[in-house]
């Protein structure tokens, strides 16, 4: 059976996985620190080789899977994950040079991460210019929130230029709600509040599979205390920031500068703050789930009720005490969780007793990605 290639690629890295038409992962690794000291990296073993741009990287990704038998000719696809497809993009598409347009016209919403998918897209096709390729975005999921959450409340002229909330993590989502009743056994939550945390964090209310409001808006800097990122503040608070230090700098400060490294002073890996409880760490943690919380009412309020949760990503599938804390403070939901399901990071976390499930649903975003595909590709 042909083999789908997935690629996530970053401003200095290409993220990629190999899958059968059974979604069967094969092979999977990392292309890191294009144009600065790189590596290549396939299913745990590691070289150092140079990388100056995305063409150089994907070239030696494709003659590495080539070694390990995965040939141009046993590839019937190359499937991305895209961040950013605006109003237009919300499912998954078969590249063409139309689609390739509107990637780029979303390019102003996403400009720290659509010239980079568009890079690998473009990269692939030269080296490869026969094979085709599809999008995934991690937008779409979001496309069924109601009109009025997604308007802001500004002038309508402005609105229309994509001024708007959009929402983020949709494909981490989207692999939620098709992996959780495999894991369970049991149908699909009607009101299920979704826990992405991991150095980009967000929240998502589904209802009926579906996602009515999400905590990221017009880009992935809103919403939670995040690894970097500063989460919402407020925006008169961002233009004094401008006022002092430029836009430019101020957009430093804001997405890598702020989140968990600022308020510890340092740190952004949540393995490290747990580990290294000081005062400034211990805050930092503690502003994590407060915020996380606070979030998950409202959410909890868009879809009036709650009948389970689910933690998903980096830190929401390992950290044992950040999931606790939150769940401590979601008991007034009538959540009672299980310390020792906890301790073995699910996936069940409730206990008998609990009136709300709270579930450990691994992310398999890479996997969806060629499952879009798939899917696009039983429809020509």
């Amino acid at each position: 059976m042909a083999d789908i290639l997935v690629l996530n690629a970053g401003s200095s890295s290409i993220k990629f996985a190999v899958f059968d038409n059974d979604l069967t992962e094969s092979h999977r690794g990392l292309a890191a620190g294009i144009g600065g000291a790189s590596f290549l990296e396939m299913d745990g073993e590691r070289v150092n080789t140079p990388f100056i741009d995305h063409t150089s990287a994907l070239t030696a990704v494709l003659k590495k899977l080539e070694t390990a038998g995965v040939t141009p000719s046993s590839l019937q696809a190359a499937a991305h994950r895209v961040v950013h497809g605006g109003r237009h993009l919300s499912k998954p598409v078969r590249l063409t040079a139309d689609a390739i347009a509107e990637i780029t016209d979303c390019t102003p919403l996403a400009p720290l991460h659509n010239p980079h998918n568009l890079a690998a897209i473009e990269a692939l096709a030269r080296i490869q210019p026969d094979l085709p390729q599809y999008a995934s975005f991690d937008t779409a999921f979001h496309a069924t929130n109601p009109e009025v959450a997604t308007r802001y409340a500004i002038p309508k002229m402005i609105e229309t230029k994509g001024i708007r909330r959009y929402g983020f993590h949709g494909l981490s989502y989207a692999s939620l709600v098709r992996c959780l009743p495999e894991i369970t056994g049991e149908a699909l939550p009607s009101r299920l509040l979704a826990f992405h945390l991991g150095n980009g964090a967000s929240l998502c209310a589904i209802h009926n599979g579906q996602s009515v409001a999400t905590t990221m808006g017009y880009s992935p800097l809103d919403g939670l205390t995040m690894g970097t990122r500063s989460g919402g503040i407020d925006a008169n608070a961002v233009l004094r920031l401008v006022e002092d230090n430029g836009l430019e700098r101020t957009k430093q400060i804001l997405n890598h500068e702020s989140g968990l490294l600022g308020l510890s002073g340092g740190k952004s890996d949540m393995r490290q703050l747990m580990l290294d409880h000081t005062a400034d760490n211990d805050f930092a943690i503690e502003h994590f789930c407060y915020w996380s919380l606070r979030h998950a009412g409202s959410l909890i309020a868009a879809m009036e009720g709650c009948d389970a949760i689910a933690f998903t990503g980096g830190i929401g599938e390992n950290a044992v005490g950040v999931r606790a804390r939150i769940c401590r403070g979601l008991e007034w939901l009538g959540l009672r969780m299980d310390p020792d399901g906890n301790h073995r990071n699910g996936p069940r976390l409730h206990s008998q007793t609990s009136q709300v499930a709270a579930w450990v649903i691994p992310a398999e975003e890479e996997k969806m990605i060629a499952l879009d595909a798939l899917s696009v590709m039983s429809k020509n």
